[in-house]
């Protein structure tokens, strides 16, 4: 894609957009890195919804055996899978962690 320099803040938020989680990466860190998802998600149980950037079948298994199921939507060359309508709908609502991080930056400039 390019050059990327500076931090990527991961967070995990509940439906009432309290933050449960979180780390700050460099740039250039993968997504997808299981040690930082993993102590980060080390309170989490249930349902997690993400973005593409946190697609891989490794991360996926880590966290089902912790007892957290990861939703993303698909990729273009992936195969649809199956899901509840409700889990469509949530995963529809992630934009959420975009509110959230948009309130925090605002608070924390003012």
């Amino acid at each position: 894609m390019g050059w990327f320099f500076g931090f990527k803040l991961h967070i995990i938020i509940n439906d009432m957009g309290e933050i449960l989680g979180f780390a700050l990466t460099k740039g250039n860190v993968d997504d997808r890195k299981e040690e930082i998802i993993k102590d980060m998600s080390k309170n989490i149980f249930g349902k997690l919804f993400a973005d593409k950037g946190y697609i891989s079948s490794s991360l996926f298994e880590m966290l089902f055996q912790k007892g957290i199921h990861l939703f993303t939507n698909i990729r273009r060359n992936m195969k649809n899978s199956l899901m509840t309508l409700e889990d469509k709908i949530l995963l529809r609502k992630r934009s959420v962690i975009e509110t959230v991080n948009d309130e925090r930056s605002v608070k924390t400039k003012g």
